[in-house]
């Protein structure tokens, strides 16, 4: 694998930025957009790499790839609809590092064909698939970074939980890439729990004011949980603060949900039980196993019945540290818990660098009921504002 490839693989979610003018789906998007400036403020807003439309049909051009290549150190992919060797010479002769090739405008022998190539240019390729079928053809070729489209091309429709079911199926062994859609950490968080190595994303960056501080929005942890929700007004208040987990107790507590309530695209939702799991139709699950009667202080995050994250709940409380200690070592994605609230949890942030923190008790203003001044105060906090 080449250096676009080996710039996704590295821990944590990664982010390819797209700088595209428009599209066919959403139309003007950016016309003015400066690839060299765009390339620079995303390269230092954290992206591992940039495309760069060069197809006319999205306002693009090769001399968009040279300018961008000419001011960033990272990888660029090189988007268009190549069929033949002459492109994807022209792609690197310009600076790519990487090239798009789309199955659904190829067939086995072609995508074949354009493989070898890639690998006598000494160039990653990105395969996209968008179905069951695509994928099954991007592994039986070998593809090592596959890019998993969620936008339909043909009607522009947008699936992102068929999205997520692909990339959860995919060789854990490729390089995966979540496609389009993308608008929220959130959504970026369900990629990456799914087994996706990296998010690309495009015109949410470019009808943003600041293209490069919404990528580094995007990529921005810890993610923030807010727990013990009760009331739809409550989840609102989250959703508004900013949080990205809205944390519905389905097991005995005095912030028993009846049942978890609707959250916004821009919030995953979290089911927490103590003991034994019930399907309640949240993206992911929060497990405390049950000891002696009582709920377990660690637990564990689940999607799907797959370990995604560990739970170190109320660290701080043992004199000896070893708790917080075996928080701060533990491998994997952390999620942090008990007793957070703003006027500790940046501490515990510097201390831990969790993957998610999360409150409950300390933002409410009665049990099951959410104090909406301290839920923006928390949340405020942990993004260290």
């Amino acid at each position: 694998m080449g250096r676009f490839a080996e710039a996704l693989r590295a821990p944590g979610l990664r982010a390819i930025a797209e700088v595209k003018r428009r599209s066919p789906s959403a139309g003007e998007l950016r016309p003015d957009a400066d690839p060299a400036a765009l390339v620079r403020a995303f390269e230092q807003a954290g992206a591992a790499a940039v495309s760069i439309l060069v197809d006319e049909r999205f306002g693009g051009s090769w001399d968009d790839l040279r300018a961008a290549r000419s001011s960033a150190s990272i990888p660029l992919l090189a988007k268009g609809f190549f069929r033949d060797r002459a492109a994807l010479s022209e792609a690197r002769a310009s600076g790519a590092d990487a090239v798009l090739l789309l199955l659904r405008d190829l067939d086995d022998a072609s995508a074949a064909g354009l493989l070898q190539v890639t690998r006598e240019l000494r160039l990653d390729a990105l395969v996209e698939a968008h179905d069951d079928r695509e994928l099954e053809r991007a592994v039986a070729l070998d593809a090592r970074v596959i890019g998993i489209n969620a936008r339909d091309l043909g009607t522009f429709a947008i699936d992102r939980r068929g999205q997520l079911e692909l990339v959860s199926r995919a060789p854990v062994d490729r390089v995966l890439v979540a496609e389009s859609g993308i608008a929220s950490r959130a959504q970026a968080a369900a990629a990456e729990l799914a087994g996706a190595d990296a998010v690309l994303v495009g015109s949410t960056l470019m009808r943003a004011q600041d293209p490069a501080e919404k990528l580094a929005d995007l990529l921005r942890r810890p993610l923030v949980k807010v727990c013990g929700l009760t009331r739809e007004e409550d989840v609102a208040a989250a959703a508004d603060a900013g949080a990205d987990l809205a944390g519905f107790v389905l097991a005995e507590s005095p912030r028993r949900a009846k049942a978890p309530l609707p959250v916004p695209e821009t919030m995953l939702s979290v089911g927490v039980f103590v003991g034994e799991v019930e399907d309640a139709g949240t993206d992911l699950v929060q497990l405390y196993p049950q000891e002696n009667g009582h709920r377990a202080r660690d637990g564990t995050l689940y999607r799907n019945g797959e370990a995604v994250a560990k739970v170190f709940d109320l660290p701080w409380l043992e004199e000896d540290g070893d708790h917080w200690r075996r928080a701060a070592d533990a491998k994997g994605r952390v999620l942090l818990a008990g007793g957070l609230g703003a006027e500790n949890v940046l501490a515990a942030i510097e201390a831990v660098r969790p993957w998610a923190v999360d409150a409950s008790r300390s933002l409410e203003a009665e049990p099951g009921i959410k104090d909406h001044g301290k839920v923006r105060a928390f949340v405020e906090a942990a993004r260290g504002r």
